[in-house]
């Protein structure tokens, strides 16, 4: 596992002089070698090209101001590839619009959420290109005794062939309280647990699917009680997923935060409050997101009602 604070550093680190213009194989850090998947007989170039192009691709999913900040800050931009940081910033400055010390910001902000995805999203030579999500739809029901939990899915091939797909699901009490069943769409296949709250699961599919091909599964999860699911339901993607539906329906009408884009760690942290979001009469709440960003959490926080 990589860890986010020294995978920060390690990036501030390196924006500093030439950046990835500059020579990089005693600046790139350890961190940042494993969340590169740089090996440990890689040259100068082989370096650079695994750290630039690992960088420009989470870049790739920060909101324009971040992503221009930091592929200049990291010399990445072709435009920006001036020998002094503070040169750079003041290019992107004036790409964007802003005074130098905005951009300053930006590119710390830009360092905390590629910190983030770099650590929550491994290096996967297969499923970086496998498959995304073209639309999930997540549905919570908490007011019948044991929770219900209606995943459906529509994933798209990204390349010839693919044959199963790899997610996962996390519980305070891991796989043991957790009943799943596939509704259509595959064979479950158990991965086992990734971490002590998190089990990985798959779906085999009935045939291989070709590149752009579409395909839909719905799995059904079953709790034996609201005691054992945490107050909150989010999805934080692997993969690309342009779009996430969440209908949540409650025993009461309990005080509910949307968390758009938000680190794994903010999820359970009380002083990340979200955007305050309506309960129904119904004691229901649908909320909807587009293009979600691999690594970062969405959804819904709630009062504890357990």
């Amino acid at each position: 596992m990589v860890e986010r604070a020294e995978l920060v550093q390690e990036l501030k680190t390196l924006r500093k002089g030439r950046g990835l213009a500059g020579r990089v194989d005693d600046r790139v850090g350890p961190f940042l070698r494993s969340a590169c998947a740089v090996a440990d007989g890689d040259g100068m170039v082989a370096i650079r090209e695994k750290v630039s192009g690992r960088l420009s691709s989470l870049a790739s999913h920060l909101p324009e101001d971040l992503r221009v900040a930091a592929l200049a800050a990291f010399a990445i931009s072709t435009e920006a590839r001036h020998p002094l940081y503070q040169d750079r910033v003041r290019w992107a400055a004036s790409r964007l619009d802003r005074d130098p010390r905005t951009v300053r910001r930006r590119v710390d902000e830009a360092i905390e959420v590629l910190a983030e995805l770099a650590s929550s999203s491994p290096v996967f030579a297969e499923s970086a290109d496998s498959w995304h999500t073209a639309s999930l739809a997540v549905s919570m029901v908490l007011d019948q005794g044991a929770p219900m939990v209606l995943e459906q899915r529509r994933i798209v091939a990204d390349r010839d062939g693919l044959r199963s797909i790899d997610l996962a699901v996390s519980l305070p009490d891991g796989r043991a309280s957790l009943s799943t069943s596939v509704l259509y769409g595959g064979r479950l296949v158990d991965r086992g647990m990734e971490a002590t709250d998190r089990w990985g699961f798959g779906l085999s599919l009935p045939r291989p699917l070709t590149r752009g091909e579409s395909w839909e599964s719905a799995v059904l999860f079953r709790l034996p009680s609201v005691s054992s699911l945490r107050p909150y339901m989010v999805c934080v993607p692997r993969q690309p997923c342009e779009s996430f539906d969440l209908r949540v329906r409650f025993e009461g009408r309990p005080e509910v935060r949307v968390l758009e884009g938000a680190f794994q760690s903010d999820v359970s942290d009380p002083a990340y409050r979200g955007r305050p979001h309506e309960v129904d009469s119904s004691g229901e709440i649908h909320l909807r997101f587009q293009r979600l960003t691999p690594g970062l959490a969405y959804g819904a926080r709630w009062s504890d009602q357990a």
